[in-house]
C-alpha cells in the first residue's frame, strides 16, 4: 500500500502522490498545474500562494486539514512581515505536504490565461528555400547498363536540375526502389542545400508529382512561443498557432529558470521536455488547420533567447546564469529535426538563427533580419520590452546592441496589482487632470469604464489586476496629472483634494479601480517601473554614446508587448528616447518574421550570420557611465535630457531644480498647477 499522501489541485483537478516532505510547488510542477513564480521559490515574490481546503471530499475519496501542511515557516513569516499574505493563504514554494491534501489555486493568482499574440505579418518574402522539390522522370533498369536505381535518380536530377553531388539520407535507402516502380519511374525528390557550397542532400521522395511541401517558423519565448506553418512554394502562412510556454511552472523569468536547473539534477531535462512537448503540440494544431500532415513538413526554423535557445537544443544553460555569460554555442546551428524530436517528415532539417550575446539572442537576431537597421541609412533603434530587454542600434554603417535587466515588473511581476495580459486585465488608462478621477479599458471588452454597459460587458471576469501596457499608462499618466512628481513620489498633499489619493503607511496609493479585488497603484509599483524603465533607458543611452548620436531617428517596438505599448506613453515615462512620435512604432512578432524570412529564403540565413558577426555587443554592466545614466533615467521622463520633441506634443509638468520639497515624513510635495494652468493643459492636448 502506498502511504505517501494524495494531494489533489483544484480547479485543475490534477492529482498524485508525493514523499512527505515535498513542497506543493514542485508537486505543482510534477503535475503540470500551472502555479506562478516569479522569484524561483525563494519566497519572495509571493505570487505562488495556494490554501488549503479543510474537510473530507467523499467525491474524491480524501480528506483535507490544515494539519497536513507544514506550520508556517521564516521566509513564510518574514514574506508576511514585509507584503500581505491573507489569511488561509500559505506560499506553496515554502509549505510542505505533511498529509493528505486538497489545495485550491487561487484565481485570482492564475495569470497564466495571458492573451497569445500569433499572427504573422503580410510581409511579401522573396523565395529561396534551402529545401527543393524537384520532379524528375528516371531511366528504367537495363540489363546492358548495371547501374542502380538510386545512382540513376541522382543522374536525372543531376540533369534536369543541375545538381552537383547528392547525398541521401540513410532512412531513404530502403525505400527507394518501391517508390520509384509505385511512381512508374515518375517520382519528386526533396533536396536539401542550406548554401550554393553545400553538397545537396536527398531527404524525402514520393512518387508521381507532389506539388507542395511546408515549413515551421517558430519562435520560442520566455512567456509564449508563437508557430508559423508556410508554404515552402508560394510563401503564404497556411496557419498559426500559439501558446503559453510551460517553462513558466518552473521559473517566471529568465534566471530563475537557470537556477531551477542549478537546484534541480533532473531541471534541464524537465525544461527541454516541456517545451519541445509544447512544441509538438502547436505543430499538430498548426497541421490539422492547415489540413496537413506532419511528415509534409520538411523545413523548420526556430529563434528564441539564449536561454531558451539552449534548453530547446537540450544544452545546460547555467554558464548564461553569470559573468561572463558564456554560450555553449553562437553561430547558427543546422541539424535534423529528428535530434530534436520533433516527429516530422523524417528527413526535415532544422535551422536556429545565430545568437548576437550572452544575453541577446537568435530572436534579437531575427529582429535585426527583419526591421534591417544594417541596411538603413538613419539611426535606428530597436526594443524588445522583456525581463531582459534586447537592444539594438545601428544602420549600414554600424550596429551596436546590448541587454538590460529590466526585470519582470512590465509583465505585471512586483506590481502589486499586476498580472499579464488576459482577460479582466486593464491595459489602457487615462486620468481627469482636474478631479484625478480615471477611466480605462479591460481586455475582453471595447468599452471604458466610465461608459453604460461596461461592468456587464466584462460577464463573469472583471477587473482582474493590470497588465504591462496598462502599467505604463498609469504611471505616466499620473505623472502628466501632477498625482508623482518627476521623481516619482506619489503627493499626499492631494489626499485632501482626491479621495483616490489614500495613505499607505508611510506613502501614498493611488486608487484606480473600486470595484472587487481594489486595484491601487502604490508609492512601491512607481518605484519598481522605474527601476524597470531606468535600466532600459540606460542601456540605449550607452548605444548612442558608441554609435556618438544624441537623438535617434526611428525606434521600432518588437514584441508582444511591444505592439501594446502606446509611444507617446512611453516616451513620457522615459522608457525610449526622444523622437518624433510619427517615427515610433510597433512591429509586433518581428522575431517571428526574421524566422520566415530564414525559413522562405536562404540567402536570408548568410546574411544574418555575416551581420551578426559584425554587431558590437556592449556589456552595460561593465561600462563606468551605465550608473550615471541609470541615475538620471530615475526621473520622469529623464533627469538631464531634455524630451523636446516630445514637449511638443504633449504638455509636460513644468521642471524645477529639486522638483520637489519634502515634509517632514519624507513625502514629497510636487507643485500643484493652478486650476487655469490644468485647462489651459487640457486644452492643449
Amino acid at each position: 500500500m502506498n502511504d505517501d499522501p494524495l494531494v489533489l489541485f483544484m480547479p485543475s483537478g490534477k492529482r498524485g502522490r508525493f514523499r512527505r516532505g515535498t513542497t506543493v510547488l514542485d508537486a505543482a510542477r510534477q503535475l503540470g498545474v500551472y502555479v506562478e513564480s516569479v522569484c524561483g521559490g525563494r519566497a519572495t515574490c509571493g505570487r505562488c500562494q495556494i490554501e488549503v481546503q479543510e474537510g473530507h471530499f467523499a467525491k474524491h475519496k480524501i480528506s483535507s486539514s490544515p494539519a497536513h501542511i507544514s506550520p508556517l515557516g521564516a521566509k513564510e513569516a518574514r514574506y508576511a512581515e514585509k507584503r500581505v499574505l491573507p489569511p488561509g493563504r500559505r506560499l506553496s514554494c515554502s509549505a510542505t505536504i505533511e498529509g493528505d491534501l486538497v489545495v485550491d489555486v487561487p484565481q485570482d493568482a492564475v495569470i497564466n490565461a495571458q492573451v497569445v499574440r500569433k499572427d504573422a505579418d503580410t510581409r511579401v518574402i522573396e523565395r529561396h528555400p534551402a529545401v527543393h522539390l524537384c520532379y524528375v522522370e528516371v531511366e528504367e533498369p537495363d540489363m546492358h547498363k548495371p547501374l542502380g536505381d538510386l545512382d540513376r535518380l541522382k543522374a536525372a536530377l543531376q540533369r534536369d536540375w543541375s545538381f552537383g553531388r547528392i547525398e541521401v539520407d540513410a532512412h531513404l535507402l530502403p525505400q527507394v526502389q518501391a517508390i520509384l516502380r509505385k511512381g512508374n519511374w515518375a517520382v519528386t525528390a526533396a533536396l536539401h542545400q542550406d548554401s550554393d557550397d553545400d553538397i545537396a542532400r536527398l531527404i524525402a521522395l514520393w512518387p508521381g508529382l507532389k506539388n507542395e511541401a511546408y515549413g515551421l517558423a517558430c519562435d520560442i519565448g520566455s512567456t509564449t512561443i508563437a508557430m508559423h506553418l508556410v508554404s515552402l512554394l508560394s510563401g503564404r502562412v497556411v496557419a498559426s498557432a500559439g501558446a503559453s510556454n510551460p517553462q513558466i511552472r518552473f521559473g517566471e523569468d529568465l534566471m530563475s529558470r537557470v537556477s531551477y536547473v542549478m537546484m534541480n539534477p533532473d531541471g534541464r531535462e524537465g525544461m527541454t521536455r516541456a517545451v519541445r512537448e509544447e512544441i509538438s503540440k502547436l505543430v499538430q494544431k498548426v497541421a490539422e488547420d492547415g489540413g496537413i500532415a506532419r511528415t509534409d513538413i520538411l523545413d523548420t526554423v526556430f529563434v528564441a533567447n539564449p536561454i531558451m535557445h539552449h534548453l530547446f537544443l537540450g544544452i545546460d544553460p547555467t554558464e548564461l546564469g553569470g559573468a561572463p555569460f558564456a554560450l555553449a554555442v553562437s553561430e547558427a546551428v543546422s541539424i535534423r529535426a529528428d535530434d530534436l524530436k520533433l516527429n516530422l517528415n523524417p528527413g526535415a532539417r532544422t535551422y536556429l538563427l545565430p545568437c548576437i550575446a550572452g544575453h541577446v539572442g537568435a530572436d534579437a537576431a531575427a529582429v535585426t533580419l527583419s526591421e534591417g537597421p544594417h541596411r538603413q541609412d538613419e539611426m535606428m533603434l530597436i526594443v524588445d520590452v522583456g525581463t531582459n530587454a534586447e537592444i539594438v542600434l545601428g544602420n549600414k554603417s554600424r550596429v551596436v546592441a546590448a541587454s538590460s535587466p529590466t526585470g519582470p515588473a512590465f509583465e505585471g511581476a512586483e506590481i502589486s496589482s499586476g498580472q499579464r495580459a488576459a482577460p479582466g486585465a486593464i491595459e489602457r488608462v487615462r486620468i481627469d487632470r482636474e478631479t484625478l478621477t480615471p477611466r480605462f479599458r479591460v481586455i475582453g471588452s471595447e468599452l471604458w469604464s466610465d461608459e453604460p454597459g461596461f461592468l456587464a460587458s466584462l460577464g463573469q471576469t472583471g477587473v482582474t489586476g493590470i497588465c504591462g501596457s496598462g502599467i505604463i499608462e498609469v504611471i505616466a499618466e499620473m505623472y502628466l496629472a501632477g498625482i508623482i512628481s518627476e521623481d516619482g513620489v506619489v503627493n499626499g498633499m492631494l489626499a485632501g483634494e482626491s479621495p483616490r489619493i489614500v495613505p499607505e503607511g508611510r506613502t501614498f496609493s493611488y486608487v484606480l479601480s473600486e470595484t472587487e479585488p481594489r486595484i491601487t497603484v502604490t508609492q512601491n509599483d512607481v518605484r519598481a517601473i522605474q527601476l524597470a524603465k531606468a535600466a532600459l533607458y540606460a542601456g540605449i543611452k550607452l548605444l548612442m554614446e558608441k554609435q556618438d548620436v544624441e537623438t535617434v531617428d526611428t525606434i521600432r517596438f518588437a514584441g508582444a508587448f511591444g505592439s501594446f505599448i502606446d509611444p507617446q506613453y512611453a516616451m513620457v515615462l522615459g522608457l525610449i528616447p526622444d523622437c518624433d512620435l510619427t517615427r515610433v512604432s510597433a512591429v509586433g512578432n518581428a522575431a517571428g518574421t526574421g524566422a520566415r524570412m530564414a525559413l522562405l529564403n536562404r540567402g536570408h540565413r548568410r546574411e544574418i550570420e555575416q551581420t551578426v558577426r559584425r554587431i558590437e555587443k556592449i556589456e552595460t554592466a561593465l561600462e563606468p557611465k551605465f550608473q550615471e545614466h541609470f541615475v538620471n533615467a530615475m526621473a520622469l521622463p529623464n533627469k538631464v535630457d531634455p524630451f523636446l520633441k516630445l514637449a511638443g506634443q504633449v504638455h509636460l509638468p513644468p521642471r524645477s531644480r529639486s522638483d520637489t520639497a519634502a515634509n517632514e515624513t519624507g513625502h514629497a510635495r510636487p507643485r500643484r498647477r493652478s486650476r487655469e494652468e490644468r485647462a489651459a493643459r487640457r486644452k492643449h492636448q
